[in-house]
């Protein structure tokens, strides 16, 4: 069978299933597990599909899908992402990391840094860097969010607002090829505001597979972002625009590379 005849069915049963696996599919066509792995690569590729660990499910798109579902999204893109984020920040430094499973990442990988201030309203955050006993860990309180390990509402933008730290990490849910930050959850939204506006230096970590999605509610810009992390370099219209706003853009590097981020768009 033919791609061209296959991928269309790989597409209908990932819609009526949810989710696609390699080993199921193989198994449909009774073709190769790596021509299954080619076919959505190659779906993913053109939008239609998003990889997770042992296959695919549909796109986003507008749609949050599940917290589980969004950790499988991905994982090598958000581990290179989070190398170079980790590099940058330097020890003895105090932070905010948000809601998120890039900022997850991103914890994972600051555990063998020396004494971290860290601000979180990520459970699943603060869970990860306890670890360090050389980190202090402040978590901000607010409403729990279940489905994430998330804490939103009033008093978590409150607490944020008592600290002014050296650099804010978030992620997002989506972004517009303007340059707009966006997310689904308007709670969430101004959390990451607040940590915005009370951060010296702002890092945003996204992998590519953000611009094929919508989402409701603007955080920000990317003009207001001083170093976006992602694992590929964004369309040839942003790009230009970050070098216009100053936002220097630097590509995680895969784990056969150097650990040290490329830097596509450098300040003035």
């Amino acid at each position: 069978m033919s791609l061209s005849f296959r991928q269309p069915e790989i597409v209908e049963i990932a819609r009526r299933d949810r989710m696609v696996t390699v080993e199921g599919l193989a198994t449909h066509f009774g073709v190769a597990l790596q021509t299954i792995r080619r076919d959505l690569s190659e779906l993913a590729e053109a939008g239609k599909l998003e990889r997770v660990h042992g296959g695919a499910v549909l796109p986003s798109r507008v749609i949050n899908i599940g917290y589980e579902d969004r950790r499988e999204l991905n994982p090598e893109a958000k581990a290179a992402i989070a190398r170079a984020c980790a590099a940058e920040i330097p020890n003895d430094c105090s932070i905010f990391l948000n809601i998120g499973t890039s900022t997850e990442t991103v914890a994972t990988e600051l555990l063998d840094h020396k004494n971290l201030l860290v601000v979180t309203n990520n459970m699943n955050v603060a869970n990860i860097l306890g670890q360090n006993a050389e980190f202090r860990v402040i978590v901000t309180g607010g409403v729990l969010r279940r489905s994430d390990g998330g804490l939103v509402g009033d008093v978590a933008i409150s607490t944020i607002r008592q600290f002014k730290v050296d650099i804010g990490v978030i992620g997002c849910s989506a972004l517009d090829i303007d340059g707009d930050i966006l997310d689904y959850d308007l709670q969430e939204v101004g959390v990451s505001q607040a940590i915005l506006q009370q951060s010296r230096r702002r890092f945003l970590v996204a992998d590519h597979s953000k611009f094929q999605r919508s989402a409701p509610a603007r955080i920000a810009g990317l003009a207001e972002i001083d170093t976006f992390f992602t694992d590929r370099p964004p369309p040839d219209d942003l790009e230009a625009r970050c070098r216009d706003w100053h936002t220097r853009v630097a590509i995680g590097a895969k784990t056969d590379e150097s650990d040290a981020p490329e830097a596509l768009a450098n300040p003035a």
